[in-house]
């Protein structure tokens, strides 16, 4: 039985309600209008909040939304239909009223409902009892199979009592059945009465093809032979500070090994180094694409080769149904085309399958029954629509700011506490650095807590960060801007989590961050460690540190990682991720559909991104630059 029902207008005015039961339904709608339609995530049409189901249908027609709800245990097979029948009848009886904006008026609509509701359920009632009709043998897929597909399926029926010796016959008598075929007589030459070639011509065209390929292959007389050839291709786009020069990557003069022995830190910077100071204060830069990193050469060579072929098929993305303009009232065979084209251009720029399937049933949703323009068509349409949708889904729903957090925690005299986790090799103890190097140059003292005790070098790895950060920010006096609390290895990583959060508000240090080890998501000791770290420290932080390089990965990685802290915390409110920090962004040129399958499988913003391999090398994520490098 359904307990609630509205029709609202995306303006957010009710004009019709029905309400069943004296549950109060307003938290359950709100957080279907934050967490679904507010976030693009349209592309299912249920919604499960505590102990109820809310299945919902947008009409973008006339900007409404009808939402049912009910009990979560109960199974309604026929509340599909009855939304459409709603929306239809709605639509129907008060047309005019909709379509002159008369939204504040009173609509009486409880007759309706109440005889569409009978209707359905009746249907419903009649559909369960009666008796399911066999199949006729004509109406069975295997009245539709043939003789070869018959015997090929044959394989695996026979496994097991000489099914090895009847798949040899099988295979023997179509291999027999190929030689008679190919025995036929074949004729010397083909008439030329059809506009055929003949097989002499046939010959003598391949000569020529071959004549005329061993002669492109030669240098022509004149031309050197060892001229430099005009590279090919798109050029990488390039973010703001991503790529570097080898000189800038080149380490070797500062010796950081006789550095770490004779305990000199002043020689594990080098000159390049120093400039780095002062790069980094006050809130970090959004990053941006280069703008010049394709050359207009490679787009005139691209449009010479493909400027044919793309007259007769439109190649690209949004190229097809260009010409279908007017007004006229989307339907799913409408975008059907469009939206195929674009879960595959989604998918080919690293965006999970799961997630661009998602992300085109949320923009056909948001898209059927829409009335298009005069002078709009329906890639233009699909392309801003789906441009929205992204963007939308990169904004955060929350900002979070790590320096008015610690400068909140620094008044109340106790550390903020970031906790870094994430799969192997993405990089966290890296970006961990960079973190703490920006922190320190906004005016905070830094502890580094080494709770990765099981890869070999970690602390090492942590060890030299932090004379390095030390040397770059000499104080001059007793107190280091950076410091590092470890261990050694073998411990357990939540009880040195704890003695370092409780020695840096002893010592009136601001941050703590946690280092923790790289674990698969499916290592089942390893994430209940995880999760006993959270638990008992309690971080004000919980970053996911994941790479830009992996696409369906990414939401396999994130949906057991939060899975695996709500499972193994046992609180009533465990904490999950709070953000992601997006790495190695500056290695996938135009693929940047991680940011996207990460974001959508969380809901939680993008912190940082990581565009290269020095300190200064952190950025927030600039959503816009990101949608254009993946629609383009």
């Amino acid at each position: 039985m359904l307990d609630f029902f509205t029709i609202f207008s995306k303006g957010g005015i009710v004009l019709w309600c029905f309400q069943g039961t004296s549950q109060f339904f307003t938290p359950s709608v709100n957080a279907l209008i934050k967490s679904v339609i507010l976030q693009e995530r349209t592309g299912n049409n249920s919604f499960n909040h505590d102990a109820l189901t809310l299945k919902y249908k947008l009409d973008n027609e006339f900007e409404l939304v009808f939402v049912v709800a009910y009990q979560k245990i109960l199974q309604l097979s026929y509340v599909d239909k009855f939304l459409s029948d709603i929306q239809m009848e709605f639509r129907n009886k008060y047309k005019d009223d909709l379509q002159q904006g008369k939204v504040s008026r009173q609509f009486d609509f409880d007759i309706e409902f109440s005889n569409i509701l009978r209707a359905v359920e009746e249907s419903s009632r009649q559909q369960a009892q009666k008796p399911k009709k066999m199949k006729t043998f004509e109406e069975s897929q295997k009245s539709k199979k043939t003789v070869s597909s018959m015997i090929e399926n044959k394989k695996d029926d026979g496994k097991g009592q000489g099914g090895k010796s009847k798949e040899n016959k099988n295979k023997k008598a179509v291999k027999e059945a190929a030689v008679v075929v190919d025995r036929s007589p074949k004729p010397a030459k083909v008439s030329n009465s059809n506009g055929e070639l003949s097989q002499e011509e046939i010959m003598l065209n391949r000569q020529k093809f071959m004549a005329k390929m061993m002669k492109g292959n030669k240098p022509e007389s004149g031309k050197s032979p060892e001229s430099p050839k005009k590279p090919k291709g798109k050029k990488p786009t390039l973010w703001e500070n991503g790529g570097r020069e080898s000189k800038s990557l080149d380490y070797s003069g500062a010796k950081p090994d006789d550095a770490l022995v004779n305990g000199d830190s002043e020689q594990l910077i080098a000159e390049a180094d120093l400039q780095l100071l002062g790069q980094m204060k006050g809130e970090l830069k959004d990053m941006e694409p280069d703008s010049e990193s394709e050359g207009e050469e490679e787009e005139e060579e691209e449009v010479e080769v493909k400027g044919s072929a793309q007259k007769k098929r439109g190649l690209g993305m949004f190229s097809a149904l260009r010409n279908l303009v007017g007004s006229k009232t989307l339907t799913k065979e409408d975008l059907k085309p469009m939206l195929e084209k674009m879960k595959d251009h989604l998918i080919g720029k690293n965006v999970a399958a799961e997630i661009a399937q998602k992300l085109c049933d949320s923009v056909a949703t948001k898209l059927e029954g829409r009335v298009l323009g005069t002078f709009s068509g329906i890639s233009s349409t699909v392309k801003q629509t789906l441009n929205e949708s992204c963007v939308q889904i990169l904004s955060p729903k929350r900002r979070v700011d790590i320096l008015r957090d610690a400068l909140e925690s620094q008044k109340q005299r106790r550390p903020f506490v970031i906790t870094f986790c994430g799969v192997n090799g993405v990089g966290k103890s890296t970006n961990l650095a960079k973190v703490a190097f920006w922190l320190v140059e906004n005016g905070f003292r830094v502890l580094i807590a080494a709770c990765d005790t099981f890869r070999a070098g970690a602390v090492e790895q942590l060890r030299t960060h932090t004379r390095k950060l030390n040397a770059l920010h000499a104080s001059g006096g007793a107190q280091q801007k950076v410091q590092l609390y470890e261990k050694g290895y073998g411990k357990d990583s939540a009880g040195i989590a704890m003695e370092a959060i409780n020695y840096a508000r002893d010592s009136r240090i601001d941050v703590v961050l946690v280092d923790t080890a790289g674990r698969m998501q499916d290592n089942e000791p390893l994430m209940r460690a995880l999760a006993k770290l959270i638990k008992v420290n309690q971080p004000d932080l919980v970053l996911f540190v994941g790479e830009a390089l992996v696409g369906n990965e990414a939401v396999d990685q994130l949906t057991k990682f939060n899975q695996a802290l709500a499972d193994h915390s046992n609180m009533e409110n465990p904490r999950l991720i709070d953000g992601i920090i997006l790495t190695k962004f500056d290695t996938i040129d135009d693929k940047v559909g991680a940011a996207i399958s990460m974001t959508y499988t969380t809901g939680q913003p993008i912190v940082f991104v990581g565009t290269g391999q020095t300190y200064t090398d952190l950025r927030n994520l600039n959503a816009k630059a990101v949608v254009s490098a993946l629609l383009k």
